[in-house]
């Protein structure tokens, strides 16, 4: 269990749990890669510095390129001890669209990515351009989408199991099964404002911003409900599958057995615009 006031005193911990959250506009997504600039490898460059030896830390997931995250975990196994705000000063040191929330240390070899129980995505569109919401919602112009069936495609997806329809290379995992737990489609009064969110225990790669587009298929009407429903039930590709933009989405929530926390900060005040009291569909 983490231990009371963490960043501010000597220890005998080794590993830690680290809240954060990110905008993710400028990077090509979490995971270190070479030749382009990551979360990972900022994260674990600036601990360096700030310990003064090297530091590989592990996320509780990976995020596409321009995909942000309002709440995200990783650990750190960590032998020096500090006597100093490090949440401060590894904030200090950080760009301003990396925020460390707090630094959790934990028993045993809890683990950030494997132990997590549920995630949380929500994917932001707005129908009218928007300055302010560039970035941090996906903008398509389109006029009288239909709500309803979009609605009656989101109420699907709990009912199914495997999503290999809904995956740009669904060989290159050892299985396709996820557990949806809850998927919810909202709008503003004016219905140009729209928010997907999902839970389920795992997610597969682009599977979200995939299902999003095809969403947007069934709102324009050139895809059918049964159709929808076709791939989940036969799990078959479609021949064409077009990923929805990337700066909608977010993870917002990820849940642990032994850790349950609410995100440290809402949306933006633009984007959020009070959503939770937006209307279901």
């Amino acid at each position: 269990m983490p231990a009371e006031n963490p960043n501010q005193f000597q220890h005998n911990y080794k590993r830690y749990f680290f809240h954060i959250g990110y905008n993710g506009s400028h990077y090509r997504g979490w995971q270190r890669q070479s030749e382009s600039v990551n979360i990972q490898e900022v994260l674990e460059n600036t601990l360096g510095q700030i310990l003064k030896t090297p530091t590989t830390i592990i996320g509780c997931g990976r995020t596409d390129a321009q995909v942000h995250a309002s709440q995200f975990f990783f650990h750190a196994d960590i032998d020096k001890e500090w006597d100093y705000d490090l949440v401060f000063r590894i904030n200090k040191v950080l760009p301003p669209d990396i925020a460390i929330f707090e630094i959790l240390p934990v028993l045993g070899h809890q683990h950030a990515r494997f132990d997590a129980i549920k995630r949380t995505y929500d994917y932001f569109i707005h129908t009218y351009k928007d300055p302010f919401l560039s970035g941090v919602s996906s903008l398509y112009l389109e006029n009288n989408l239909n709500l309803d069936k979009m609605k009656q495609a989101v109420s699907l997806l709990p009912r199914y199991k495997d999503f290999r329809a809904f995956c740009k290379s669904p060989d290159s995992y050892e299985h396709t099964i996820c557990h949806i737990t809850s998927a919810q489609l909202f709008a503003d009064t004016a219905g140009d404002r729209l928010r997907l969110q999902i839970s389920a225990n795992r997610f597969l790669g682009r599977m979200i911003r995939i299902i999003v587009g095809r969403l947007l298929e069934i709102g324009r009407g050139t895809l059918q409900i049964d159709e929808f429903e076709h791939h989940l039930i036969t799990k078959e590709t479609p021949k064409r599958i077009e990923p929805a933009h990337p700066q909608g989405l977010f993870l917002s929530k990820v849940t642990y057995p032994y850790l349950d926390i609410p995100p440290r900060t809402e949306f933006s005040s633009i984007l959020q615009n009070k959503v939770d009291s937006w209307a279901l569909v």
